[in-house]
């Protein structure tokens, strides 16, 4: 049964996307079957990895309010071992739509159910918000990877988001963990950002992962060519940190 992790921070530019998109194509890349479900209507994940969604005849969003078959929904990548379900613009909307719906919190949970066997890892890459698709992301997630931002404000709104972890827990997924604070952006040179790497260890201790996500040029230009980093540059040190976050999170979970 593959494990399904969000990757959430309701705080907007932290680097969810490029996780999402980036450490599931790792983990394709070292044989794990793996699908990355776009919960986010910007669609940037979707057409970071290729996908036309002005092409799409079934998106999340038709899964979850028309009941399509996720199984339809489902596109294969580039990578070999990655497939996506792509978002669409509609999802904006299907916040509004969704309170007609019995147990509108788990109508994703319900969805992601049908596909789930098929995969080793589920990645939901949700939108910068703590709105009805993000509970539904957190509801269906057997655990959370919240990426942090090297920068002045990191920590803040983090409280939020364990606040709504925390009522999610209690509420609706009692077994939702988290699986770790991801530091994203991370200039060494910079003092500040050893400032905020130091502080967010003191915080959360061995929830940070060993990992860090550091700046680099290939990472942002990857997803314009429709691409992981690791087909666009497998060299570049946005590749090199993605394949050891991939292997770390493996290990984790093989504990």
């Amino acid at each position: 049964m593959g494990k399904i992790i969000a990757i959430a921070n309701q705080k907007g530019g932290v680097g969810k996307t490029t996780t999402s998109i980036n450490l599931a194509a790792s983990l394709a890349v070292l044989e794990k079957k793996t699908l990355i479900v776009d919960a986010d209507p910007q669609a940037n994940a979707s057409s970071g990895l290729g996908i036309d969604i002005r092409q799409l005849e079934s998106s999340i969003y038709e899964c979850i309010i028309n009941g399509t078959d996720p199984e339809k929904a489902i596109n294969s990548t580039e990578t070999p071992n990655l497939d996506i379900i792509p978002s669409h613009i509609d999802l904006v909307g299907a916040e509004i739509e969704m309170l007609n719906l019995e147990n509108r919190e788990k109508a994703l949970k319900n969805v992601l159910q049908k596909v789930r066997d098929n995969y080793d890892f589920v990645l939901i890459d949700c939108s910068p918000s703590l709105g009805l698709i993000t509970v539904n992301s957190l509801t269906a997630a057997d655990s959370v990877i919240i990426p942090v931002q090297c920068e002045y404000f990191a920590l803040e709104g983090i409280g939020k988001l364990l606040n709504t972890i925390k009522i999610i827990k209690a509420k609706l997924n009692p077994s939702l963990e988290i699986e770790g604070f991801l530091l994203t952006m991370y200039d060494s040179r910079l003092r500040l950002a050893n400032q905020v790497y130091e502080e967010v260890k003191k915080h959360f201790g061995n929830l940070v992962f060993t990992t860090v996500i550091q700046r680099n040029i290939k990472l942002s230009e990857a997803p314009s060519y429709g691409q992981p980093v690791i087909l666009y540059d497998a060299d570049s040190r946005g590749s090199l940190n993605h394949i050891q976050l991939a292997k770390e999170l493996i290990a984790k979970i093989k504990k």
